[in-house]
């Protein structure tokens, strides 16, 4: 198994980031098109990021400091419903929060996918937290990118 890292500032209050990570609105404004959030220990976790069920729980919820979530594909045989999990940390930084993600559990084959699909959210969680409205998403993810190109990509 492996595991992703990766960390962002924003200039918002530890509050509002927690926010956006633990209500449907928040989830929404970054993230997917549906959330279905119960950000309690054992809570639902459940967001639809472009046409795909992500499912799981969350596993630890400390206001304003930490969130940690399952997360997994429903009908996935990879990377199934709550297989994964991701981590944020908030962290207080002067003019705002840093975001430390930390997301363990990944089979090997699902790194690139998934350190791409944070690329895309993270700036986009950095905008929304702070108060902006980002640029409607378009993002798809890497494997259905690639599948709808003509010619192969080198790496």
């Amino acid at each position: 198994m492996a595991e992703f890292t990766d960390s962002i500032e924003i200039a918002a209050t530890p509050q509002a980031v927690f926010r956006h990570l633990t209500t449907n609105q928040g989830m929404t404004a970054w993230m997917g098109e549906f959330a279905d959030l119960d950000p309690t220990p054992g809570g639902r976790f459940a967001v639809d990021i472009a046409g795909h069920p992500v499912r799981g729980e969350f596993v630890v919820v400390e206001p304003h400091r930490r969130v940690v979530v399952s997360w997994g594909f429903v009908g996935s045989d990879e990377l199934p419903a709550g297989a994964s999990v991701v981590e944020f940390r908030l962290t207080e930084i002067p003019g705002g929060t840093r975001v430390d993600l930390h997301h363990r559990n990944l089979p090997d084959t699902a790194v690139q996918g998934h350190a791409d699909g944070w690329a895309n959210f993270l700036p986009r969680l950095t905008i929304a937290a702070a108060g902006g409205a980002p640029e409607p998403d378009t993002w798809t993810p890497l494997p259905d990118r690639l599948a709808t190109k003509s010619t192969p990509t080198v790496p």
